[in-house]
């Protein structure tokens, strides 16, 4: 097949590859189809899922709820569970016949291995991991204003470009990274779980959607590992994205680093059900383990209650959680970043003010 990336003139449309399991959409998918609407009313462009399974048409019209115009489903027992023969061989074959100009993949287990290989296959580049994504270039400046210590003012952009602009975390975290792929059709890039939006489902848009079943050819040769047996690893794993109650702390807790994990833990529980998260430099100092994570280099949340616990609030860590609903702040230092999104704060001694909380929380439940 005849494939020129570089003729960039030929490339439309913006594609999310939509990851199933067990013939079920994944979160990430809504995520990226809502965020991938924006992308192509930006763009002027049509959006589309591609759906790789077997017997899972019945479910893709979903995606046409968050807004995808079309779903092209390609279905196959070989594509029933993932392997990376099989599914980076087909989608690179769909994608080299209808070229999108831009292909977006979760950042699962799944999308990290898949997205690398693809980008190989049609010779072009793959921003991985990344949080925020652009193409209107007004629309990025505004990010940078408000996301950003740069001093705009200094800066020339070029209002034109419809590049997608793909921001991620780099050199560890300390610094954001804006990469674009000027030369090379599509731009792909993975994107972190959480970090985008869901829109709210609308049945008619789904009734709307296009769904076009993809003629797919699959031999033995194909496909080099065959999959005997998955496995599910037993593991308690902390679910941030999922929880509507968060309790986080930071290097405030320094002092009495046990103290105040357990106090974390009992305010979270106080609440029902709430999780307890941590910033960087908590995950950093080996006081929580990574999965605890809050932030651009962690997990980006939107619980209903957000309370940060001797947080300071440096940039990175308010882009992971300052999209909740109510932000709770607790620190000594009056003039702490974490002030300036929070709905509430309080300042002062956070071993001393939790358990004024707890208590105070227990006593409104307890006369209910």
């Amino acid at each position: 097949m005849m494939f020129n990336s570089s003729d960039i003139s030929a490339f439309n449309d913006i594609w999310v590859f939509c990851e199933q399991r067990n013939g079920k959409l994944m979160n990430t998918d809504f995520e990226l189809i809502s965020e991938g609407r924006k992308l192509a009313d930006e763009r002027g462009s049509k959006l589309i899922g591609i759906l790789l399974g077997h017997n899972i048409k019945n479910i893709a019209k979903e995606l046409g709820g968050y807004g995808a115009d079309k779903v092209i489903v390609c279905d196959d027992p070989a594509l029933n569970v993932y392997t990376t023969d099989a599914y980076t061989k087909v989608l690179s074959e769909v994608a080299m016949e209808r070229k999108p100009e831009v292909i977006l993949i979760g950042a699962s287990n799944i999308g990290r291995d898949l997205g690398p290989r693809l980008a190989a296959r049609l010779h072009t580049g793959l921003t991985a991991d990344c949080t925020h994504l652009d193409i209107d270039m007004k629309k990025y400046v505004d990010f940078l204003e408000t996301s950003s210590t740069l001093d705009l003012s200094k800066t020339t952009f070029q209002m034109e470009d419809m590049n997608l602009k793909m921001t991620r975390p780099a050199f560890g975290g300390h610094l954001m990274a804006t990469i674009i792929c000027p030369r090379f059709r599509p731009c792909m890039s993975t994107v972190r779980p959480g970090v985008m939006k869901k829109a709210e489902f609308s049945k008619a848009k789904a009734d709307e959607c296009e769904i076009e079943v993809y003629p797919v050819s699959i031999s033995e040769s194909d496909i080099k590992t065959k999959v005997l047996k998955v496995v599910k690893e037993a593991k308690q794993m902390i679910d941030l994205i999922g929880a509507e109650v968060i309790v986080s702390v930071g290097r405030g807790i320094g002092k009495n680093v046990d103290a105040g994990i357990e106090l974390a833990h009992k305010l979270a529980e106080a609440f029902g059900g709430g999780v307890v998260g941590g910033s960087r430099a908590v995950i950093d100092s080996g006081w929580l383990s990574a999965d605890h994570q809050v932030g651009q280099t962690g997990k980006t949340v939107h619980p209903k209650v957000y309370i940060a616990l001797g947080i300071s609030g440096a940039i990175q860590h308010k882009a992971g959680m300052q999209d909740s609903e109510l932000i709770i702040a607790v620190n000594k230092d009056a003039g702490a970043p974490i002030f300036d999104c929070a709905d509430y704060g309080i300042t002062g001694d956070l071993f001393k003010i939790v358990p004024m909380m707890i208590e105070e929380i227990t006593n409104v439940k307890n006369n209910k």
